[in-house]
């Protein structure tokens, strides 16, 4: 695949179109993760450094790295005590595992068998945990210390579940069993099972507004439809584009949990796929921790959201004084990046950021690649290569250029080939599947519930959830843009933009604000950063409320919850227009 992206040895200052247009994908018959990521590197650079851990946690190793061949090797150990355990190709196998080694390793040994990883979050609660186990059917879980005991109180609950392998933690009877035992009483040699690139190999579950989360189903050629995302976004990856047997040291990080499609499929396998090394961290997200993260392990390739940028910006506003980095190359998705923080990044990071723009189910399929064409703040970026993508209107037209609409992918690339990147269909949820799509079966879009315009030049303009989206007065309100605002002012550390029903307007613009450190709420201040919205923005825009907290709403990936700030609201006026019939019927 790689030959594809890296055609043109001087590409001009704009080298989209060519690169777009010429692409095409190499899609083999058979293809599984755990060769692409691994195999294939333990028989041809068998010491190349591929995890490189460290932790915080006194009930672990501090720091540590291992080889591709220690990784396979660990990893046919595993396959081994799973097959033993009687696992089966198509099985679920659940891993509840920070990043960390051990979390690689069960990737491999599970995609080996030819059975499909569920990753689950430290974050879920029972509710959460106990759901995806018995929806998925998981046969065979395997957590560390800290999720073990979730596990075995679930385990009754969960009838299909038959056995827990605990890399930490004391194992209890006997369906639980030591990791170090289980792999060191098995042999270090394993023939993988054949599989086909459309054999699934992940199930991840994706949170939606309403209702359960769904179960995504992964195929093992997911992985090729983000390469060519991925090695955009990350300016080529250490890679020379005129010959990609070329490549220079490089080394990735992210504290994007690994549980998740920004963690498994935007870092760790896309790492992995090129036999480069990548940073586990197991520990919290603290600013000053990631830029020595970054310092002493030499990062140069990392993928950040844009609330842990805003909160380095914040923490750090000149890095450079303090940190010597060596970043080529920082990816962002997740929410809309904003000037403030892309201004940052340029000036005292040395560093273009590249926004990105995927999901779970089509991943990878929007974004920059500053190397190859000019990225435009505030702006998603283009289709990468590969990947048709539009903005289509209720009807699944496509829209014209500035007209707003649902980002959509199509199954097919610009030449009429099935783009690899789709997932499979939610996890016996066929009518969930079939409203995903458009009615064309030979021409159908995905639609992904984010809004967005599309300029003349084919750059895409985030405009928030379709769910986030609210009208005041008459206009049309997009909250990204008053949080980017709002963050540009030094009392403010993050912010979030949700409606407030009101009788005359529909709605006001209520802005939830966290402050920065050593910032006082007053409503001196309130007026203050009205008054910085109104002189930036349209005078429709401005936060007509704000309310100081502690803390704002974050989905488990680190995505801002606006849909629980909105809900808050809605609930506080239904409770005072009760109170008001009270004091009428009173009165």
């Amino acid at each position: 695949m790689e030959k594809h992206i890296g055609r043109s040895a001087e590409a001009p200052v704009d080298a989209y179109a060519a690169l777009y247009a010429g692409f095409s994908w190499a899609l083999p018959a058979e293809f599984s993760l755990a060769e692409a990521c691994c195999g294939r590197w333990a028989r041809e650079t068998p010491d190349a450094p591929a995890i490189i851990f460290e932790s915080d946690s006194a009930s672990a190793v501090s720091r540590a790295q291992y080889s591709y061949g220690q990784l396979q090797r660990a990893a046919n150990r595993l396959s081994n005590a799973l097959r033993r355990r009687g696992v089966q190709q198509g099985d679920r196998v659940a891993i509840l595992l920070p990043q960390r080694f051990e979390t690689a390793v069960a990737h491999i040994a599970i995609n080996q068998l030819g059975a499909v990883g569920v990753p689950m979050s430290h974050l879920f609660g029972p509710d959460a945990l106990g759901f995806r186990l018995r929806d998925s059917g998981a046969v065979l879980a395997i957590a560390d210390e800290a999720g073990l005991p979730q596990l075995q109180a679930l385990r009754p609950t969960c009838p299909a579940l038959r056995t827990l392998i605990t890399a930490g933690g004391q194992p209890q009877g006997e369906h639980e069993v030591c990791w170090m035992a289980a792999l060191q009483a098995e042999p270090a040699r394993f023939t993988p099972t054949r599989l086909l690139a459309d054999d699934a190999a992940l199930l991840i579950y994706t949170s939606g507004t309403t209702g359960d989360p769904k179960g995504a189903l992964i195929p093992q050629r997911a992985l090729i439809g983000n390469l060519s995302g991925f090695v955009a976004s990350q300016n080529w990856f250490g890679f020379d584009p005129a010959d990609a047997s070329k490549k220079s040291d490089a080394v990735f990080w992210s504290p994007a949990d690994w549980a998740w499609t920004g963690g498994l499929m935007d870092a760790l396998l896309p790492t992995l796929y090129f036999g480069r090394p990548i940073l586990a961290y197991q520990g919290r997200f603290n600013p000053d921790k990631a830029f020595e993260l970054m310092q002493r392990h030499g990062i140069t390739h990392t993928f950040l959201f844009p609330t842990a940028l805003k909160a380095m910006l914040k923490a750090v506003p000149k890095p450079a004084a303090k940190y010597r980095l060596k970043l080529q190359a920082i990816m962002s998705a997740g929410e809309a990046v904003g000037d403030a923080v892309f201004a940052y990044c340029e000036s005292q990071l040395g560093v273009t950021v590249n926004e990105m723009f995927g999901q779970t189910e089509v991943n990878y399929v929007i974004g920059n690649c500053s190397r190859f064409w000019p990225a435009r703040p505030g702006s998603m970026g283009r289709a990468f290569p590969g990947h048709r993508v539009a903005v289509i209107d209720e009807d699944g037209q496509v829209c014209a250029p500035g007209v707003s609409g649902e980002v959509a992918v199509n199954r097919r690339d610009v030449n009429g080939a099935l783009d690899p990147v789709f997932f499979l269909g939610y996890w016996g949820n066929e009518a969930a599947t079939q409203a995903k799509f458009t009615a064309d079966p030979d021409n159908s879009w995905c639609r992904t519930g984010d809004l967005a315009c599309v300029d003349v030049d084919g750059y895409f303009w985030y405009q928030g959830r379709s769910d986030d989206m609210f009208k005041s007065a008459g206009y049309r309100i997009g909250p990204g843009e008053i949080e980017n605002c709002l963050i540009k002012h030094p009392a403010v550390a993050n912010a979030a933009v949700v409606p407030k029903p009101d009788a005359e307007r529909g709605a006001l613009v209520k802005a939830y604000v966290l402050l920065s450190p050593g910032q006082v709420e007053s409503a001196a201040l309130v007026a203050e950063l009205q008054a910085h919205v109104r002189g930036a923005l349209a005078p429709y825009e401005y936060p007509k409320e704000i309310e100081f907290v502690t803390a704002l709403p974050m989905t488990t990936s680190g995505k801002l919850q606006r849909r629980v700030l909105r809900l808050q609201e809605e609930q506080r006026a239904r409770l005072k227009a009760q109170r008001g019939k009270r004091q009428a019927v009173v009165a």
